[in-house]
């Protein structure tokens, strides 16, 4: 694979390229089997953004609130909370060739931002994705849909 940073894609107004990377290092480098993940474990670290990715999001810089959005491989994944809040993750016509995000909702309303806030998720509720097969190149492409990134705050 190239070398190339997953992330950048969603900080840079392309976040179906993100989508595609995202869903092909799921695909290719973890499998179920003993030596299925790639590379060193780190202490459930590898394994750790796997479990987010397949739900469809990822913390990138912890301590940040935010959790940018990928591709997620499940049709519908439901999280119960410690708070006793239960968030759900829905991707319609999620499949094998269907990787991208076509629009996105959150708790019911049209969502475009490619990162999901902490406070959302604690909050409980629903994001919808409704997944297609060709990127949608105008979802999450203004630089205000774009995750908080410190170079932002140098310009």
């Amino acid at each position: 694979m190239k070398n190339f940073c997953e992330k950048c894609c969603n900080y840079a107004g392309q976040p179906w390229k993100a989508q595609k990377w995202i869903r092909e290092v799921m695909d290719r480098l973890y499998q179920p089997t003993p030596d299925g993940l790639c590379g060193d474990e780190d202490n459930g670290q590898t394994s750790a953004w796997y479990v987010f990715s397949a739900l469809g999001f990822y913390p990138v810089c912890p301590g940040s609130g935010e959790f940018v959005i990928g591709s997620p491989i499940f049709e519908e994944a439901e999280m119960k909370l410690e708070n006793g809040n239960t968030f759900t993750v829905e991707a319609e016509d999620n499949c094998k060739d269907n990787i991208y995000i076509e629009t996105a909702c959150l708790n019911g309303k049209p969502y475009s931002k490619t990162y999901l806030n902490y406070e959302d998720i604690q909050n409980g509720g629903r994001v919808f994705f409704d997944m297609s097969d060709k990127p949608n190149k105008d979802w999450g492409d203004d630089p205000s849909d774009a995750p908080y990134s410190m170079s932002k705050e140098l310009e």
